[in-house]
């Protein structure tokens, strides 16, 4: 308060991705609508972390807790579409999943659900990303188990 009655501020939470693997999240406060959002988008862009995919679903079922908020995360078949409530699915869609079936528990908070959410997909590992840790070669499949 103040003698002119209240001083507002905004805070705004903003989710990047390049629908290709890499996802961002930021959260912009100040006086003004636009300007939180400006800051939200810079902080996103800035922290962006890259998240192994498998095809249009995630590699395996994951379970992250970020304070409160509590989310699982499991991969779905070709078709299913992402069922997903509505902070979750914003981070899923910037980072181009398509299939993912996905729970949150817990709080509602929406910076907390998106900041569980990404901590559960960057640890997401693919077969491959695992070999490349422990210094293997990665496995050469076959063109026919990739169906092609």
């Amino acid at each position: 308060m103040v003698k002119g009655g209240r001083r507002f501020s905004f805070s705004a939470l903003v989710v990047t991705g390049d629908k290709n693997g890499k996802v961002g999240i930021g959260l912009g406060k100040a006086n003004e609508v636009a300007d939180a959002i400006r800051k939200g988008g810079e902080n996103s862009r800035a922290v962006m972390a890259k998240v192994s995919l498998s095809g249009n679903t995630i590699p395996h079922e994951v379970y992250s807790v970020y304070d409160g908020a509590r989310v699982i995360l499991r991969p779905a078949s070709k078709g299913t579409g992402l069922i997903a409530g509505k902070t979750v699915r914003a981070v899923l869609e910037s980072v181009g999943l398509h299939d993912v079936l996905s729970k949150s528990l817990g709080s509602n908070n929406a910076a907390n659900v998106a900041k569980a959410t990404l901590q559960a997909l960057q640890s997401c590992k693919t077969r491959d990303d695992i070999r490349e840790l422990r210094g293997q070669d990665p496995i050469a499949v076959p063109a026919a188990a990739r169906g092609e």
